[in-house]
Protein backbone atom coordinates (compact mmCIF):
# COMPACT_ATOMS: atom_id res chain seq x y z
CA UNK A 1 0.00 0.00 0.00
CA UNK A 2 1.99 2.96 -1.15
CA UNK A 3 -0.13 5.77 -1.03
CA UNK A 4 -0.01 7.57 2.41
CA UNK A 5 -3.39 8.49 2.89
CA UNK A 6 -4.69 4.46 2.38
CA UNK A 7 -1.08 3.93 4.47
CA UNK A 8 -2.67 5.84 7.64
CA UNK A 9 -6.17 4.50 7.21
CA UNK A 10 -4.49 1.10 7.80
CA UNK A 11 -2.06 2.08 10.43
CA UNK A 12 -4.82 3.54 12.30
CA UNK A 13 -7.14 0.44 12.45
CA UNK A 14 -3.75 -1.66 13.16
CA UNK A 15 -3.46 0.42 16.24
CA UNK A 16 -7.34 0.63 17.33
CA UNK A 17 -7.01 -2.26 19.10
CA UNK A 18 -5.29 -0.19 21.58
CA UNK A 19 -2.41 -2.74 22.61
CA UNK A 20 1.09 -2.39 21.98
CA UNK A 21 2.63 -2.76 18.33
CA UNK A 22 6.09 -3.23 17.71
CA UNK A 23 8.13 -1.17 14.91
CA UNK A 24 8.76 -4.08 12.83
CA UNK A 25 5.76 -5.48 12.77
CA UNK A 26 3.53 -2.50 11.53
CA UNK A 27 6.13 -1.47 8.78
CA UNK A 28 5.97 -5.43 7.68
CA UNK A 29 2.49 -4.99 7.22
CA UNK A 30 2.35 -1.85 5.49
CA UNK A 31 5.05 -2.98 3.30
CA UNK A 32 7.19 0.01 4.59
CA UNK A 33 10.84 1.02 5.94
CA UNK A 34 10.81 2.34 9.57
CA UNK A 35 11.87 5.39 8.27
CA UNK A 36 8.54 5.66 6.54
CA UNK A 37 6.67 4.65 9.19
CA UNK A 38 8.36 7.09 11.84
CA UNK A 39 6.81 9.60 9.64
CA UNK A 40 3.11 8.06 8.85
CA UNK A 41 2.71 8.32 12.73
CA UNK A 42 4.30 11.86 12.85
CA UNK A 43 1.21 12.47 10.44
CA UNK A 44 -1.25 10.94 12.46
CA UNK A 45 -0.14 12.81 15.34
CA UNK A 46 -0.47 16.17 13.01
CA UNK A 47 -3.95 15.14 13.05
CA UNK A 48 -4.63 14.65 16.50
CA UNK A 49 -4.16 11.04 17.06
CA UNK A 50 -2.22 10.76 20.32
CA UNK A 51 0.14 7.80 19.18
CA UNK A 52 2.65 6.62 21.67
CA UNK A 53 5.66 5.47 21.33
CA UNK A 54 8.03 3.24 23.35
CA UNK A 55 11.82 2.93 22.84
CA UNK A 56 13.21 -0.15 22.86
CA UNK A 57 14.42 -3.12 20.53
CA UNK A 58 12.15 -2.03 17.30
CA UNK A 59 10.32 0.77 19.47
CA UNK A 60 6.41 -0.03 19.75
CA UNK A 61 3.51 2.27 19.09
CA UNK A 62 0.13 2.21 21.06
CA UNK A 63 -2.95 3.99 20.26
CA UNK A 64 -5.05 4.46 23.52
CA UNK A 65 -8.66 4.42 23.81
CA UNK A 66 -10.36 7.62 24.00
CA UNK A 67 -9.32 9.19 20.51
CA UNK A 68 -12.47 10.89 19.21
CA UNK A 69 -14.01 8.86 16.04
CA UNK A 70 -11.27 7.74 13.47
CA UNK A 71 -11.90 7.18 10.27
CA UNK A 72 -12.82 3.16 9.94
CA UNK A 73 -11.93 0.99 7.03
CA UNK A 74 -14.65 -1.30 6.07
CA UNK A 75 -14.55 -3.81 3.30
CA UNK A 76 -17.41 -3.56 0.54
CA UNK A 77 -19.92 -6.07 2.69
CA UNK A 78 -19.16 -4.23 6.11
CA UNK A 79 -19.82 -0.46 4.21
CA UNK A 80 -23.35 -2.19 2.53
CA UNK A 81 -24.75 -3.87 5.69
CA UNK A 82 -23.79 -0.36 7.21
CA UNK A 83 -25.39 1.54 4.81
CA UNK A 84 -28.50 -0.29 4.83
CA UNK A 85 -28.85 -0.98 8.09
CA UNK A 86 -28.76 3.25 8.52
CA UNK A 87 -31.09 3.32 6.24
CA UNK A 88 -33.68 1.30 7.53
CA UNK A 89 -32.91 3.17 11.00
CA UNK A 90 -33.41 6.25 9.69
CA UNK A 91 -37.15 4.86 8.37
CA UNK A 92 -37.93 3.20 11.92
CA UNK A 93 -37.27 7.19 13.45
CA UNK A 94 -39.20 8.98 11.15
CA UNK A 95 -38.54 12.38 9.77
CA UNK A 96 -41.19 14.54 11.84
CA UNK A 97 -38.47 16.40 13.18
CA UNK A 98 -35.78 16.46 10.47
CA UNK A 99 -32.94 14.74 9.77
CA UNK A 100 -31.31 12.75 12.74
CA UNK A 101 -28.58 11.18 13.60
CA UNK A 102 -29.67 8.36 11.23
CA UNK A 103 -29.89 10.39 8.54
CA UNK A 104 -26.50 12.33 8.70
CA UNK A 105 -24.21 9.77 9.14
CA UNK A 106 -26.36 7.44 6.58
CA UNK A 107 -25.30 10.96 3.91
CA UNK A 108 -21.70 11.31 5.24
CA UNK A 109 -21.07 7.26 4.70
CA UNK A 110 -22.91 7.36 0.58
CA UNK A 111 -20.96 10.14 -0.08
CA UNK A 112 -17.59 8.28 0.42
CA UNK A 113 -18.68 4.84 -0.81
CA UNK A 114 -17.77 4.38 -4.67
CA UNK A 115 -20.51 4.46 -7.20
CA UNK A 116 -20.63 0.83 -7.91
CA UNK A 117 -21.48 0.16 -3.99
CA UNK A 118 -24.62 2.72 -4.52
CA UNK A 119 -26.24 0.64 -6.31
CA UNK A 120 -25.75 -2.30 -4.39
CA UNK A 121 -26.84 -0.56 -1.20
CA UNK A 122 -29.70 1.54 -3.69
CA UNK A 123 -31.22 -2.09 -4.86
CA UNK A 124 -31.12 -3.70 -1.38
CA UNK A 125 -33.22 -0.88 0.38
CA UNK A 126 -35.46 -0.73 -2.52
CA UNK A 127 -36.38 -4.16 -2.31
CA UNK A 128 -36.73 -4.76 1.67
CA UNK A 129 -39.21 -2.19 3.40
CA UNK A 130 -39.17 -1.14 6.77
CA UNK A 131 -42.67 0.36 8.30
CA UNK A 132 -42.02 3.77 9.14
CA UNK A 133 -42.04 4.36 13.03
CA UNK A 134 -44.49 6.83 15.10
CA UNK A 135 -41.69 9.68 15.35
CA UNK A 136 -38.38 10.13 17.07
CA UNK A 137 -36.56 8.62 19.32
CA UNK A 138 -37.56 11.38 22.17
CA UNK A 139 -39.69 14.40 22.26
CA UNK A 140 -38.64 17.71 22.01
CA UNK A 141 -35.07 16.25 23.17
CA UNK A 142 -35.12 13.84 20.66
CA UNK A 143 -32.21 11.74 20.53
CA UNK A 144 -30.27 13.46 23.22
CA UNK A 145 -33.03 12.62 25.37
CA UNK A 146 -32.79 8.99 24.92
CA UNK A 147 -29.05 8.87 25.79
CA UNK A 148 -28.99 10.95 28.44
CA UNK A 149 -31.85 8.54 29.63
CA UNK A 150 -29.26 5.87 28.86
CA UNK A 151 -26.45 7.39 30.42
CA UNK A 152 -29.03 7.98 33.92
CA UNK A 153 -29.34 4.35 33.53
CA UNK A 154 -26.09 3.05 33.54
CA UNK A 155 -24.36 5.32 36.82
CA UNK A 156 -27.83 4.69 38.65
CA UNK A 157 -28.26 8.20 38.69
CA UNK A 158 -32.27 9.71 39.22
CA UNK A 159 -34.43 11.55 36.99
CA UNK A 160 -36.85 14.16 36.95
CA UNK A 161 -39.00 15.13 33.86
CA UNK A 162 -42.29 16.42 32.16
CA UNK A 163 -44.43 13.79 31.45
CA UNK A 164 -47.45 13.97 29.26
CA UNK A 165 -50.11 10.48 29.86
CA UNK A 166 -52.26 8.87 27.75
CA UNK A 167 -55.22 10.84 28.15
CA UNK A 168 -53.33 13.65 27.48
CA UNK A 169 -52.70 15.13 31.04
CA UNK A 170 -48.86 15.82 32.29
CA UNK A 171 -47.02 16.48 35.16
CA UNK A 172 -43.79 16.04 36.82
CA UNK A 173 -42.22 12.88 37.60
CA UNK A 174 -39.51 11.63 39.33
CA UNK A 175 -37.71 8.38 39.39
CA UNK A 176 -34.98 5.79 39.07
CA UNK A 177 -34.39 4.56 35.46
CA UNK A 178 -34.00 1.21 35.28
CA UNK A 179 -34.32 -0.19 30.99
CA UNK A 180 -34.53 1.45 27.88
CA UNK A 181 -37.18 -0.81 25.93
CA UNK A 182 -37.13 -0.69 22.02
CA UNK A 183 -40.71 -2.21 21.15
CA UNK A 184 -42.58 -1.60 17.85
CA UNK A 185 -40.11 1.20 16.66
CA UNK A 186 -41.05 2.93 20.34
CA UNK A 187 -38.73 3.94 22.97
CA UNK A 188 -39.83 2.94 26.83
CA UNK A 189 -38.20 3.66 30.31
CA UNK A 190 -38.24 1.12 32.73
CA UNK A 191 -38.02 3.82 36.03
CA UNK A 192 -39.47 3.00 39.83
CA UNK A 193 -41.82 6.03 40.15
CA UNK A 194 -41.10 7.38 43.19
CA UNK A 195 -43.87 9.51 43.54
CA UNK A 196 -46.11 6.68 43.47
CA UNK A 197 -43.56 4.10 44.85
CA UNK A 198 -44.12 1.62 42.15
CA UNK A 199 -42.90 0.65 38.75
CA UNK A 200 -44.10 2.16 35.57
CA UNK A 201 -43.04 2.29 31.74
CA UNK A 202 -42.76 5.99 29.96
CA UNK A 203 -43.14 6.49 26.61
CA UNK A 204 -39.84 8.15 25.76
CA UNK A 205 -41.53 10.64 23.07
CA UNK A 206 -43.81 11.75 25.77
CA UNK A 207 -41.12 12.62 27.78
CA UNK A 208 -40.08 16.45 28.14
CA UNK A 209 -37.86 18.86 30.11
CA UNK A 210 -35.47 16.18 31.47
CA UNK A 211 -33.50 16.96 34.17
CA UNK A 212 -30.56 14.45 35.57
CA UNK A 213 -29.96 16.33 39.36
CA UNK A 214 -26.88 13.92 40.47
CA UNK A 215 -28.27 12.02 42.98
CA UNK A 216 -28.02 7.77 42.55
CA UNK A 217 -29.66 5.19 43.65
CA UNK A 218 -29.24 1.53 45.03
CA UNK A 219 -30.08 -1.60 42.10
CA UNK A 220 -33.67 -2.87 42.56
CA UNK A 221 -34.92 -6.11 42.00
CA UNK A 222 -36.55 -5.52 38.18
CA UNK A 223 -39.96 -7.24 37.93
CA UNK A 224 -40.09 -10.17 35.61
CA UNK A 225 -42.63 -8.17 33.30
CA UNK A 226 -40.20 -6.05 32.31
CA UNK A 227 -39.36 -7.24 28.86
CA UNK A 228 -42.07 -4.87 27.60
CA UNK A 229 -44.50 -1.92 28.72
CA UNK A 230 -46.32 -3.84 31.48
CA UNK A 231 -49.93 -3.19 33.29
CA UNK A 232 -49.88 -1.61 36.30
CA UNK A 233 -51.47 -2.77 39.31
CA UNK A 234 -55.34 -2.36 39.36
CA UNK A 235 -55.29 -1.01 35.29
CA UNK A 236 -57.10 -3.60 32.84
CA UNK A 237 -54.99 -6.42 31.89
CA UNK A 238 -55.63 -7.70 27.69
CA UNK A 239 -56.84 -11.12 27.81
CA UNK A 240 -57.32 -13.25 24.37
CA UNK A 241 -58.04 -16.71 23.44
CA UNK A 242 -56.39 -17.87 20.07
CA UNK A 243 -58.19 -20.73 18.53
CA UNK A 244 -54.69 -21.78 17.15
CA UNK A 245 -51.69 -23.14 18.50
CA UNK A 246 -49.35 -20.95 20.00
CA UNK A 247 -46.19 -21.62 17.53
CA UNK A 248 -48.91 -20.39 14.93
CA UNK A 249 -49.75 -17.31 16.67
CA UNK A 250 -45.94 -16.20 17.40
CA UNK A 251 -45.10 -16.44 14.27
CA UNK A 252 -47.97 -13.80 13.26
CA UNK A 253 -48.17 -11.74 16.01
CA UNK A 254 -46.84 -8.12 15.76
CA UNK A 255 -47.54 -7.14 19.58
CA UNK A 256 -44.40 -8.24 21.71
CA UNK A 257 -44.85 -6.88 25.02
CA UNK A 258 -46.71 -9.51 26.64
CA UNK A 259 -46.97 -13.32 26.78
CA UNK A 260 -48.51 -16.13 24.90
CA UNK A 261 -48.94 -19.72 27.00
CA UNK A 262 -50.70 -22.35 25.00
CA UNK A 263 -53.45 -23.71 26.50
CA UNK A 264 -54.17 -26.48 24.87
CA UNK A 265 -52.62 -28.39 21.34
CA UNK A 266 -55.15 -25.93 19.45
CA UNK A 267 -55.20 -23.01 21.40
CA UNK A 268 -53.41 -20.17 23.19
CA UNK A 269 -53.59 -17.54 25.51
CA UNK A 270 -52.22 -14.01 24.94
CA UNK A 271 -51.94 -11.67 28.21
CA UNK A 272 -50.71 -7.67 27.78
CA UNK A 273 -51.07 -4.41 28.67
CA UNK A 274 -51.92 -1.73 26.01
CA UNK A 275 -50.84 2.04 25.75
CA UNK A 276 -53.44 2.26 22.71
CA UNK A 277 -56.03 -0.10 22.44
CA UNK A 278 -57.28 0.44 18.97
CA UNK A 279 -53.38 -0.24 17.86
CA UNK A 280 -53.84 -3.56 19.55
CA UNK A 281 -57.04 -4.89 18.20
CA UNK A 282 -55.86 -4.09 14.58
CA UNK A 283 -52.49 -5.83 16.07
CA UNK A 284 -54.89 -8.87 16.58
CA UNK A 285 -56.65 -8.43 13.50
CA UNK A 286 -53.23 -9.19 11.79
CA UNK A 287 -52.74 -12.16 13.22
CA UNK A 288 -55.36 -13.88 10.65
CA UNK A 289 -56.52 -16.74 12.75
CA UNK A 290 -59.91 -16.97 14.98
CA UNK A 291 -59.45 -15.36 18.14
CA UNK A 292 -61.70 -13.96 21.37
CA UNK A 293 -61.48 -11.05 23.40
CA UNK A 294 -61.66 -12.13 27.00
CA UNK A 295 -61.25 -8.65 28.27
CA UNK A 296 -60.89 -5.67 29.47
CA UNK A 297 -63.88 -3.99 28.29
CA UNK A 298 -61.24 -1.35 26.45
CA UNK A 299 -59.62 -3.71 24.03
CA UNK A 300 -63.65 -5.73 23.21
CA UNK A 301 -65.11 -2.04 22.29
CA UNK A 302 -62.15 -1.07 20.19
CA UNK A 303 -62.36 -4.39 18.71
CA UNK A 304 -65.95 -3.83 17.79
CA UNK A 305 -65.44 -0.26 16.36
CA UNK A 306 -62.61 -2.13 14.24
CA UNK A 307 -65.18 -4.24 12.76
CA UNK A 308 -67.52 -1.42 12.07
CA UNK A 309 -65.13 0.56 10.64
CA UNK A 310 -64.50 -1.97 8.34
CA UNK A 311 -67.70 -3.24 7.58
CA UNK A 312 -68.34 0.40 6.44
CA UNK A 313 -65.06 0.63 4.33
CA UNK A 314 -66.31 -2.83 2.63
CA UNK A 315 -69.97 -2.65 2.15
CA UNK A 316 -71.35 -6.10 0.72
CA UNK A 317 -72.25 -5.29 -3.15
CA UNK A 318 -75.86 -4.60 -4.11
CA UNK A 319 -77.83 -7.17 -5.58
CA UNK A 320 -79.04 -7.25 -8.80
Amino acid sequence: MSHPSGRMLELLSLLAAGVPRSGADLAARLGVSPRTLRRDVERLRDLGYRVQSARGTGGSYRLPAGQGVPPLLLSEEEAVATAVGLRHAAAAYGAAAGPGPADTALRKLEEALPVRLRGRIAALAAATQVPPGPGRAGGPGGFDTLERLATATYVRSRVRFRYTARDGGAGERRGEPHRLLLLEHRWYLLAWDEDRANWRTFRVDRIAGLRVPGATFPPRPVPEASAGPFPRPGEPRGAVLFLAPAGAVARRLTARAGTLEPTGPDRCRYLTGAEDWDWLAGALAAVGLPYRVEGPGELARATQGLVARAAAAAPPPARA
